[in-house]
């Protein structure tokens, strides 16, 4: 029926329901997603923090997996053998040089691996050390990291929540350790408790880490928690005020169940931040202090201990210490570059 002009009935075409190309052109509908999809997408699209990633990827990988591979260990003294004379031709061999006992079997016709960063004072092969000691500062980064995080996370809860006396006794106790000295405190903390912990820990488990190795995990605990306690305790201020917390208050929820369940999860994209920065951090403590003689003990190697040793000769062999500082430098901004990138994607604040 057609309707007629300056008619007041309904035009009946017009209630017929839409195709579904006319849905299709009117309603153009985003595809549902996750807080951690949505930033992953984000973070793929910044190709400086993606080859950030792929590069420490790849350098923990050959850290982890390489050393079961390779024909020398990382404590290996190539020219000692027992029963025979110490054989001092492998002794500070330059890269892709061979002992004397190598050359005489490449001479006739056998295969010798190569020392691709040549070998150290002690005829170590130089090359399987760096990767093994980039696998010791990579774990102390992330260890050193994982616990800053619970113990910031923790008191940085506490202190947001309860608020009153609670928050106001814990911030003083924050304000005391950023008053101390940093550098001075973590070697006068590293070198007391290497001492003390010699005793302890002899004849233990832990003996086959190291006092120094303890030692810095004990400095971290101590004294870098105190960033992300603030950071997190930030966040929680603003977010106890919420209507969902006083709801969950009113149904007489406790306060670490309220912490767990609503405001922990929303800080997870601070709390992720922090962590990837905390790393590049823990690292190039743990050597500089391994280059200051209170890192890891002798002879597990890490990257700071080997640009230490690699001091004594560095006239002579320069490369023993370029090769540890590239390295470091390497992780170090990779790791820098790629909490940068999860900022980017993750911060909510910065994306709004």
């Amino acid at each position: 029926m057609n309707k007629k002009p300056l008619s007041l009935h309904i035009d009946v075409e017009k209630l017929i329901p839409a195709t579904e190309e006319e849905k299709e052109y009117i309603v153009k509908m985003r595809p549902s997603t996750t807080f951690f999809r949505d930033g992953a997408k984000r973070f793929l699209k910044n190709k400086v923090a993606t080859v950030s990633l792929i590069i420490v990827l790849f350098i923990t990988l050959t850290s982890i997996f390489l050393p079961m591979f390779w024909p020398y260990s990382y404590e290996q003294q190539l020219g000692i053998e027992p029963g025979k004379a110490v054989d001092s031709s492998y002794n500070n061999l330059s890269p892709f040089e061979y002992g004397a006992t190598e050359q005489a079997k490449i001479d006739a016709g056998e295969k010798v691996f190569p020392h691709v960063f040549g070998t150290d004072s002690q005829g170590r092969d130089y090359f399987i050390r760096v990767v093994y000691g980039t696998r010791i500062s990579l774990a102390v980064g992330f260890f050193a990291s994982l616990i800053v995080l619970v113990i910031g996370l923790t008191i940085g809860s506490i202190a947001g929540y309860f608020g009153g006396k609670v928050d106001l006794i814990i911030m003083r106790i924050i304000d005391i350790i950023y008053s101390l000295p940093d550098t001075l405190m973590v070697i006068l903390l590293s070198s007391v408790l290497g001492t003390v912990l010699d005793v302890a820990i002899e004849g233990t488990v832990l003996a086959k880490l190291g006092s120094n190795m303890i030692s810095l995990f004990i400095v971290f605990a101590v004294l870098y928690w105190v960033s992300m306690a603030r950071l997190i305790r930030g966040q929680i201020l603003s977010l106890r005020e919420q209507e969902y917390v006083l709801a969950a208050k009113a149904t007489g929820a406790k306060g670490s169940w309220i912490i767990r369940k609503h405001l922990i999860p929303n800080c997870i994209s601070v709390i992720i931040i922090s962590t990837a920065l905390q790393i590049p951090n823990a690292i190039f403590t743990e050597s500089y202090l391994s280059f200051l003689g209170l890192g890891v003990n002798a002879p597990m190697p890490s990257l700071g201990s080997l640009a230490s040793e690699a001091l004594n000769g560095i006239n002579s062999y320069p490369f023993r210490l370029v090769f540890p500082a590239i390295v470091i430098s390497l992780v170090v901004l990779s790791l820098n570059l790629f909490g940068d990138g999860l900022r980017d994607a993750f911060d909510p604040k910065l994306n709004s």
